[in-house]
């Protein structure tokens, strides 16, 4: 259960930070709610993890995964370009989450 609650508060957090740019520093009310809204359910899923794994673990997987989805969708919808040194550190961190999740026993496996 531990990892369906991270999931939830990776993608929380996903849109929540896709919302704050379309905030527009907090000047749409719509996106704003969006965005503090994600955040909200964003954090009280992330501690429901925290009950069950070590905190640096779960941060680790939380930034890496949010940072790679978050750049993936700036890259899709919102035009950002991303040379080859952001593909590749973009890579490189998705290679540390994966190497967390499927090698590290205090990944909470």
């Amino acid at each position: 259960m531990s990892y369906v609650h991270l999931a939830i508060a990776i993608a929380s957090e996903v849109v929540a930070t896709s919302f704050l740019a379309k905030s527009e520093g907090f000047t749409r009310p719509v996106p704003t709610l969006v965005m503090a809204v994600g955040y909200l359910i964003a954090f009280y899923f992330l501690s429901l993890t925290l009950r069950h794994m070590p905190t640096g673990v779960v941060y680790a997987i939380w930034s890496g995964a949010g940072i790679v989805l978050i750049a993936a969708i700036a890259w899709a919808f919102q035009g950002q370009k991303l040379d080859g040194a952001a593909i590749a550190g973009i890579a490189m961190i998705l290679g540390g989450v994966l190497v967390i999740n499927l090698f590290s026993s205090t990944a909470g496996h």
